[in-house]
Order: C-alpha cells, then structure tokens, then sequence
C-alpha cells in the first residue's frame, strides 16, 4: 500500500528518475530567489555607472550554490526530525521517495558551501573582505533554517530572516562589490524584493501548515491559521507594490518600473489559487505563482533600471 502510495505522488508530482532527482533536490522554483537580488543588486550598480559582469557571475553563482546547499540542508534536517514522508510535496523528494542515503545529502549540501566560499575568496580579493564576514553570517542562518537546536523554520520568523538575508543583504552585497559603497536608495529599491522573496517563504508554509503543526513548527501560518495567512500574504504583495509605486513617485525609481506592476497578475493569480483549497497539492499551483511573482517583479525591475540607463 505504501507503495502505491509512494508512486501516486511521485507521478502528481511529474518526479522523474536519473538526473531529474539531482535537479529536483535543488528545488529549482526557488532558485530565482538567489538570481533575482543578484540582478537587481547589479542593474541598480550599471544605473550608477559601475559593473563588472566577471564579479556579477561570481556572486550569481555562489549565490545560487548557497541557496541550493540551504535546500539541501532542508530535505535532509526535515526528514531526520520525521518532518517529510512520501506524500509530502515541496520538497525535492531525494530521500522519502527516491531513497537517496540522508547524508549523501547533507554531505553534498557542505560541498556546494565549500565552492561557493572558494567563489567567495575571489570577491573579497576584487571588493572587501569584509563581504567573507557577512557570506559567512548568510551561510550560517542558511544552515541554522532547519539545522541546529533550534531551526529558524521552526518559528514564526522564517520570512523575516529570508526576505531580508535573501533580498536586501544580497542586493546590498552585490551592489556593494560592484561600487565600494551602500546607498539609501539601493536600500529603498531592495524593499519590495525583500518583502516578496519573505513571501515565497510564506506560501511555501501555508501550504505546508497542517503537517508543519503535526511536526511541532510554530510559524506564522500555524499561529493564525490558513485563511488570515492568505489574506495576510496578500497584504504583503499590497505593500510591495505600495513601496514600489512611492520609489516611483519619489523618483528613485525611474519610469521604466512601472514595467513591474505587470508581475502584479500572477500575484494576484497567487492569492486566487489559494483561497479555497484545503490540501498541500492542491496549493502548489499558487506557491509556484508566489515564487514567479518575485522572479516577474525583480526581472522586469532589474531591465527597467537598465533602459534607464541605456536610453
């Protein structure tokens, strides 16, 4: 029976076998959380007249490398707390339906951590070393989300820490190594991408809610409840665009982002496909559009900043 059950999922979910669990463990949807502020965080760089895309492809990877090490460290601390089963969904699946040994993956997360601070050596040499003190710091509370005593994914400030060592650190880090400084407004226009990369956490435990709150996790969709969290979510997206619309108005923004409140459909298509529904599968459609919401957003913020610039 279990079995059965195992490939009824495992054919829900379009899991496939050979390189497809490799891919799967690095839970892709979530990749562009790392992509994004590291577009951003150059493209507001260019509009100031500083790059060096050797510097940019540096941190895009190890960014990517350190967000998927994260994930790693996520399927294997869920599955040694008894977190995960074979009807989970969200999760890579390498270990409860794949039968991936547990600390092959957590092996292979410290060595995706050990490149990317080899990547990281060669952009403290390019910018400041002081970008090996916050990468570790990063690196840390990335391992410390479900690893350690007390997981961050246990409480109810997992989006805070996400949205802002994912969006504004890493803007600020990228932004930093391409023009030696920090600015006010780097710091504005990293807002609304730290509030919907915070989101993409959020969705991912509003649907995950009822077996968080089996498995002992207090966080915010646990605490109020399915429905205040999707309305709460919303509010989110609501004060996102709201600070967008200000950096506009304001002029820190130029006028080509107001390309960005194109990204407002599928954010609203996000909230849509989560009212009513009442398991995890049935969610994963407006998780996907959460997530695709930042990707939208930081992708058409990142090339309005960029025709700013070229026109």
């Amino acid at each position: 029976m279990q079995s059965t059950e195992k490939t009824t999922i495992k054919h829900a979910l379009n899991e496939r076998e050979g390189f497809h669990v490799w891919w799967r463990l690095m839970r892709p949807h979530t990749l562009t959380a790392s992509f994004v502020p590291v577009f951003v965080g150059t493209m507001i760089a260019f509009n100031e007249g500083a790059i060096n895309w050797l510097l940019f492809s540096a941190m895009l990877i190890a960014s990517l490398l350190i967000q998927a090490a994260t994930n790693m460290f996520n399927e294997y601390y869920d599955f040694v707390r008894g977190l995960d089963n074979d009807n989970s969904v969200g999760i890579g699946g390498t270990i409860v339906r794949d039968g991936i040994a547990p600390k092959k993956i957590r092996n292979l997360a410290f060595i995706f951590y050990g490149i990317s601070i080899l990547i990281g050596v060669y952009i403290c040499i390019a910018s400041s070393w002081w970008i090996a003190v916050i990468g570790l710091i990063c690196m840390a509370f990335g391992y410390l989300y479900t690893g350690g005593p007390i997981p961050i994914s246990y409480t109810p400030f997992g989006e805070l820490f996400s949205g802002v060592l994912m969006g504004m650190v890493i803007i600020g880090i990228t932004y930093f190594i391409q023009t030696g400084t920090v600015s006010l407004s780097m710091i504005w226009i990293s807002i609304p991408i730290t509030i919907l990369i915070g989101n993409i956490n959020f969705s991912n435990n509003i649907r995950d809610r009822d077996g968080d709150k089996l498995g002992g996790r207090k966080t915010i969709a646990v605490l109020i409840g399915r429905e205040k969290s999707i309305t709460l979510l919303a509010t989110l997206m609501l004060v996102a665009y709201g600070v967008t619309a200000l950096l506009l108005i304001t002029g820190i923004l130029p006028l080509w982002s107001l390309l960005t409140f194109l990204s407002g459909l599928k954010a609203r298509e996000a909230i849509r496909k989560f009212r009513g529904k009442q398991t995890a599968i049935e969610m994963m459609p407006a998780m996907a559009a959460t997530a695709k919401t930042n990707t939208i957003y930081g992708f058409l913020l990142g090339i309005s900043l960029l025709l700013a610039e070229l026109i």
